[in-house]
């Protein structure tokens, strides 16, 4: 059974390491055949055009003053959510450490590169192990910082949307053809079948409740789902809900400004505005969310394609992109990562 576990999970990691070398691989690709255009426009010799010289170069030349600077606004913005996941957890009567809470976090973001979301399991998990909280409480916590983060994410993009209006508009009037987009959606006949289904299963769920719920493997969900809810109503008894609100806003501008701050990196990013910097992190916020590890090849096609919008070259703007990919979720994240994997079982060695 356990070989048979460890294979799944084998599984499912390449799948998604695959998924995102594929998106990184088309996305270089195409990078390459812009590049080679572009030397043949400017009369560059093609044994000096090559996109992979040209990136190391960049990685090479970069100013990582600038780079460390958006690291440290990103683990400000990670302790900002240690301490407000310990906030959720008071009114449940758990107090955890804040070390146990902020290396936890640390460790579920080092498992996102392994497989994606395993750190939102792995997570409670760890904070469970150590720290006695029931893992369906711990987890039901998370479904509302998961929440909570979408409506800043969506807070955000509105925000854009309002101060960049103009641009994107026109980018998009240009680029794609917004009719046959929604006619393609709404003639998809997977979706329709999808819905009719969860329809007729909802329905039958309601006719056979009481069956159901007579069922010892039904109510041991049930049981989950409560722990589940517990959790999720905590927001609602939280001690101090201006706090709760400030580290909120503050996970979210360290999360700008460590792109931002990175902009100061790269020579051609390092004129944009702040506004662009609001832009490309939106793009980028956006990759991050497709399920490959770290957002991996989804994250660099649109931070590139937000440069592209805003005046960059897509080969520069490819540079940056993967700058700051390894630098946050490659390099903080994998060396706190491992740092919380080795330090968590001595910190808690009693």
């Amino acid at each position: 059974m356990q070989s048979k576990h460890l294979l799944w999970n084998s599984l499912k990691f390449l799948l998604f390491v695959g998924l995102g070398c594929l998106l990184l691989y088309l996305l270089y690709q195409s990078q390459n055949a812009s590049y080679q255009n572009y030397c043949q426009e400017t009369g560059i010799a093609a044994e000096d055009c090559n996109l992979l010289a040209k990136i190391w170069n960049d990685f090479r030349t970069a100013n990582y003053f600038w780079i460390l600077a958006a690291v440290f606004c990103y683990v400000i913005s990670c302790v900002s959510r240690s301490i407000r996941w310990k906030m959720l957890l008071k009114p449940l009567g758990y107090q955890p450490n804040f070390w146990n809470a902020f290396m936890t976090l640390m460790l579920g973001y080092f498992a996102n590169l392994g497989l994606p979301r395993m750190g939102e399991v792995l997570r409670p998990a760890t904070l469970a192990r150590y720290e006695d909280v029931p893992f369906e409480k711990a987890i039901g916590t998370i479904v509302v910082e998961r929440a909570v983060d979408v409506l800043m994410l969506a807070l955000m993009m509105g925000l854009g949307f309002l101060l960049q209006f103009d641009v994107l508009w026109g980018y998009l009037r240009d680029n794609a053809d917004i009719d046959d987009l929604i006619n393609r959606f709404l003639g998809n006949g997977l979706l329709w079948i999808a819905a009719i289904l969860g329809l007729i299963v909802a329905v039958l769920v309601y006719v056979y409740r009481a069956v159901l719920l007579k069922n010892a493997f039904v109510q041991k969900i049930l049981f989950f789902l409560k722990g589940l809810w517990d959790g999720v109503v905590s927001i609602g008894k939280l001690e101090r809900p201006i706090a709760y609100i400030a580290h909120t806003f503050n996970i979210w501008f360290m999360y700008y400004l460590m792109t931002y701050l990175a902009f100061f990196a790269f020579a051609p990013t390092a004129v944009l505005s702040p506004i662009v910097g609001l832009m490309v992190f939106l793009f980028g916020a956006l990759g991050i969310v497709v399920p490959t590890p770290g957002g991996m090849g989804a994250y660099q096609t649109l931070v590139t394609s937000a440069l592209v919008i805003y005046g960059l070259d897509s080969s520069d703007g490819f540079s940056f992109s993967n700058m700051l990919f390894f630098a946050i979720q490659i390099g903080a994240n994998v060396l706190l990562g491992l740092i919380a994997l080795l330090v968590l079982p001595i910190y808690n060695r009693e």
